[in-house]
């Protein structure tokens, strides 16, 4: 046991004469080795702390400023106008001070207000400049001059070598859009689904709406918008996800899959050090803030508010809402195995351990031989269950003795692992390999994640790894960024040995994974078994469908002059309405994150445009010409709709503030109660790739991600997350519920396949077209070489 490992270190023994004192060398030098780090530690936050508060200037600036103002002392020109002098007399104890020592303080007093003043007006600068959102609108692979010129002036107030969060002080706050304008486009996103006589009804309510109680609550949201940072996302965290009281395991929680093609090792313990090596790399940078912002175009700051809670962070469960509990510089991760929960310390002599010192760490508590304790089994259904039942009996069980202690491990720790011990991954020859992996990733056996830290990371006998996330804190791209830096590392930087071990030296001398200490009584044992039960009837009713689209991807979509998101989204649409023979609301995520703490949007893909295709599709008597012309306008409806969401124009984020502003008032709006009743029978994301520099595909094509995927959000529908890999690779994660007879995710995969190829099929006659004059003009050009 560790502790026991240390208490060796002091030993004291009593005598006549006094204490005899013995201490261990080891133990010193660690202890002096881990304060070293420690201060090391902070000493360089402290700097990185200083360059983020100064961006875009510079410290050595001030030392400029001071220099060009000194300078004025010996040329006799007064920059300040008459400001020094001001402060030259009015300097406290200035009896007491030479006058040349006044004159040079009352300089270095004004050079450092001016510097600030400097500071703040080109960080102001740059906060107009990214308020201007023209250029998203622009036609892809065209820039007018005024963005050209728009773009120049960013870099150029953007300062050099910018760090993670350098830009959160200059980026513009979340517009609140007018209560017309929303209105307007909310009428809109519904009327391809409604009738008229439904459609007539909804202007009545959003007319009444509009001209009595829109304006008050909008009011209140503009001072909000005002006061805070951003006006949703506090709600949004609080409200949408916080304040729910069913299960957050599969209804909430998602997941990330490991590479697709390739397992790095079949070592379940050397790659589990690899993985864990590589998120504690990642860490450390997140922590120093030198990880490099990202940015559009790349230019473009995003927000980066989010990736401040990836590690050290669990949901902590309360009666009426839970709470975020985020932690700094934790030291130790907690790691389930067949029942039993250990602690695993990751720090060594002041040091990260190293890969190979994990995968010892890894390996002995796959050795391990001892049985689970009564009830810890199941422990962590209780994350899974209802989140009532679970705030009771951490109340009642796990405040005080044991079980606090070691509750106070999990939920302390860097983040959680699994090792599993069944294997999982995607398999060729399996139609229903993905089905299962995703299955394992989403829900497991129920009991075999902790479901409110912010990530667990599961880990396979197979090699194979993956992320269950909690979504209360940040949306999936925060996660998929970090994944993304431990796959490469892993992959690229730490490597393995012939044998599939971690490199470097085996290190036996670090103390053993103690074993988590519980004493579980028969009421909580029945409060587990009871959350149990309850998520199990959940995961049991998950239908999911991983599919791998490999007839064509984005190249062959961009060369049809088409957006691939649209693409796709009018496919789903195509799929959808194949499928149930109807049309739905229609959810696709959009992020924010160009204004300070922004997280999410809607776009409501169903649009009139986009029905008005699919009707054509499916219309045997519409030619391909109308129908390439209709969804030539379905897509560019669609892309402006994202755009519109990605500025701060989007629907639903506003009416959600709209409505929790009326609740906090009284105030009853029948308007507002329906559009935040009404269901996505459809919800899809698409899970980006944000750092394309870290693996080159074209040179490593084996070394693609599988993406991620959600629970179904409607009993009746569907949810669907694609990630568009390279060239030639779109990959589906479809859920929906066996307990509804009307879906069916294979099912809906095969729609999805054909709906891609028949949208395809519009374009063969442009292609053949290109393809024929480019071989002419390649013909054309080599006779006139040959003539």
């Amino acid at each position: 046991m560790a502790e026991a490992h240390q208490a060796v270190g002091f030993q004291f023994t009593v005598r006549p004469d006094g204490v005899d004192v013995k201490l261990s060398q080891e133990v010193i030098k660690n202890i002096y080795l881990s304060g070293v780090t420690a201060w090391e530690k902070r000493a360089i936050q402290f700097k990185n702390g200083i360059l983020t508060g100064v961006y875009p200037a510079s410290p050595s600036s001030w030392l400029i400023v001071v220099i060009a103002m000194m300078s004025s002392l010996y040329i006799h020109i007064d920059p300040s106008l008459g400001m020094i002098d001001t402060i030259k007399d009015n300097l406290p104890h200035r009896d007491y001070i030479s006058v040349q020592t006044r004159a040079v303080l009352s300089t270095i007093l004004f050079a450092t207000g001016l510097w600030l003043f400097l500071i703040y007006l080109l960080r102001y600068t740059l906060k107009a400049l990214l308020s201007y959102h023209g250029w998203i609108f622009e036609s892809h692979g065209k820039m007018s001059t005024s963005t050209k010129v728009w773009l120049s002036l960013v870099k150029m107030f953007s300062g050099r070598r910018p760090l993670l969060y350098s830009f959160q002080a200059s980026l513009p706050r979340l517009p609140v859009p007018s209560v017309d304008d929303t209105i307007h486009r909310y009428l809109e996103s519904v009327r391809p689904l409604l009738d008229s006589e439904q459609y007539s009804q909804m202007e009545i309510l959003a007319t009444d709406f509009k001209n009595s109680k829109a304006a008050q609550l909008q009011r209140y949201l503009i001072l909000k918008s005002w006061w805070g940072t951003n006006y949703v996302s506090d709600w949004w965290e609080e409200y949408i996800y916080l304040r729910g009281r069913s299960p957050i395991m599969v209804n909430s929680n998602f997941y990330i899959m490991d590479l697709l093609y390739l397992t790095p090792t079949h070592r379940q313990a050397a790659r589990a050090g690899n993985v864990v090596h590589a998120m504690l790399q990642y860490r450390r940078k997140l922590e120093r803030g030198e990880l490099a912002p990202l940015r559009a175009l790349g230019t473009v700051p995003m927000c980066s508010t989010q990736m401040e809670r990836i590690f050290n962070t669990t949901r902590i469960p309360g009666i009426e809402t839970d709470t975020v509990q985020h932690l700094t510089d934790r030291k130790h991760l907690v790691v389930y195995h067949k029942g039993r929960f250990f602690q695993v310390w990751l720090y060594t002599g002041g040091r990260h351990l190293l890969p190979s010192e994990l995968e010892t760490q890894f390996q002995r508590i796959l050795n391990d031989t001892s049985e689970p304790q009564l009830a810890e089994l199941k422990l962590a259904a209780l994350t899974a269950g209802n989140r009532v039942p679970w705030a009771l009996a951490r109340v009642k069980y796990f405040s005080q003795g044991r079980n606090k202690v070691s509750l106070d491990a999990i939920e302390s720790a860097a983040f959680f692992l699994t090792l599993d011990d069944e294997p999982q991954g995607y398999d060729p020859a399996n139609t229903k390999s993905l089905d299962s992996y995703a299955k394992s990733l989403l829900h497991g056996k129920c009991y075999d994640r902790w479901f409110d830290k912010s990530f667990t990371l599961i880990s396979y006998p197979n090699g194979k790894m993956g992320v269950n996330a909690e979504h209360s804190w940040a949306d999936a791209p925060i996660v998929g960024h970090m994944w993304e830096y431990v796959l490469a590392t892993d992959c690229f930087h730490l490597g393995y040995t012939e044998e599939g071990h971690c490199k470097g030296d085996v290190n036996k001398g670090l103390p053993h994974p103690t074993r988590l200490q519980w004493q579980i009584p028969k009421e909580c044992q029945d409060v587990i078994e009871t959350s149990y039960l309850s998520a199990k009837q959940i995961a049991d009713d998950v239908d999911f469908h991983g599919y791998l689209f490999t007839e064509f991807g984005k190249g062959l979509i961009k060369k049809c002059r088409s957006s691939p998101d649209a693409f796709i989204q009018l496919a789903l649409q195509l799929a959808q309405f194949r499928d149930q023979g109807v049309f739905c609301l229609t959810y696709e995520s959009s992020m924010t994150r160009m204004f300070r703490d922004g997280r999410t949007e809607t776009v409501r893909s169903c649009t009139s445009e986009a029905v008005a295709f699919v009707r054509a599709m499916e219309d045997a008597g519409a030619t391909n010409a109308q129908r390439l012309a209709l969804f030539r306008k379905a897509a560019d409806k669609h892309q402006h709709m994202y755009r519109l969401a990605m500025t701060g124009s989007g629907i639903d984020r506003h009416l959600f503030c709209l409505y929790i502003v009326s609740k906090y008032l009284g105030v009853d709006s029948p308007f507002l109660k329906k559009v935040l009743s009404e269901p996505w029978k459809l919800s899809t994301s698409q899970t980006p790739q944000q750092q394309l520099n870290l693996v080159d595909i074209n040179k490593f094509p084996k070394y693609v991600g599988a993406g991620g995927g959600f629970g179904p959000v409607a009993d009746d529908g569907y949810g669907v997350s694609y990630i568009i890999v390279g060239e030639n690779l779109i990959t589906f994660h479809i859920s929906s519920k066996f307990s509804s007879p009307d879906t069916d995710s294979c099912r809906f995969s095969q729609h999805i396949r054909k709906a891609m190829l028949d949208i395809q099929a519009l374009f063969k006659p442009e292609n053949d077209k290109k393809t024929v004059e480019h071989t002419e003009h390649v013909q054309l050009e080599n006779g006139k070489k040959h003539i």
